[in-house]
């Protein structure tokens, strides 16, 4: 789109840190214009972390590893193939926008610019991460194909499904996932396995009722597992006491 491209998104994002310093709502007021400079003048951080959205596996020690890199002018992250990715990347503050200011005032405008323009200006120190599957990005559907399937294979399908399950129902609720996994296995061992998701089903519809009466949506579900939950364990304690009679007359 006119006036697009990653360096001139990046420019709009040092300017809205510049009208926004300490969060949404702060800073300018309304009908204040933000400073004309390209890179909008002075951000309260020393350092800006560029994260794109389309990465999946990135993690914290990953990111934090960009941080504590001692570049002079900040550290990219480098993938398996050892290319720089500038779009995983902490800047020092002040020279991204040194060199932003003078991209904008070479060229008039800083759209359409690759954001290697600006990077190769910059003294920036490479980070290689740990995991392979880092600097994995989304940039086509067959892309977020793999990526399902990979999630799949590091274990964390359960919260991708319980996310897609929730979308689907339409419904915004934080699960409490142990609570309902614990009251299943509760469930199929002191009655029988096809109890569990019986019960957790009975479970949801209790809740459902009690939000209904105007009831807090969490804390009518933690009070329906309670409940379910106890009277599993009464079953199966009530179970195990009968059976021992039994066996004692069948053993004489």
């Amino acid at each position: 789109p006119p006036g697009g491209g990653p360096l001139a998104a990046l420019d709009a994002g040092l300017r809205h840190l510049h009208a926004h310093p300490h969060g949404p709502g702060q800073g300018h007021g309304q009908g204040q214009p933000v400073p004309d400079s390209a890179a909008a003048g002075a951000t309260a951080a020393a350092q800006v972390l560029v994260l794109s959205a389309d990465l999946p596996f990135l993690d914290r020690d990953t990111v934090r590893a960009l941080l504590d890199s001692p570049g002079g002018d900040g550290a990219v992250l480098r993938d398996a193939d050892g290319r720089d990715q500038p779009l995983v990347a902490a800047y020092r503050a002040e020279p991204l926008r040194r060199e932003i200011a003078l991209l904008a005032a070479e060229h008039g405008s800083l759209a359409g610019l690759s954001l290697r323009a600006v990077t190769a200006e910059l003294d920036l120190v490479p980070v290689t991460a740990a995991a392979p599957l880092v600097s994995f990005d989304c940039d086509t559907w067959d892309d977020l194909a793999t990526a399902r399937a990979r999630i799949r294979e590091h274990g964390t399908v359960l919260e991708q499904w319980i996310t897609a399950a929730k979308t689907e129902l339409g419904i915004d609720l934080a699960v409490d996932t142990k609570t309902l996994l614990d009251l299943a296995r509760d469930a199929a061992h002191g009655v029988a396995r096809p109890a569990a998701p019986l019960t957790t089903f009975l479970v949801g519809y209790a809740a459902a009722r009690a939000e209904a009466a105007g009831a807090d949506p969490a804390e009518a579900v933690a009070e329906a597992c309670r409940k379910a939950a106890d009277l599993a364990l009464r079953w199966a304690a009530e179970a195990e006491a009968a059976a021992g009679p039994a066996e004692a007359t069948g053993s004489g």
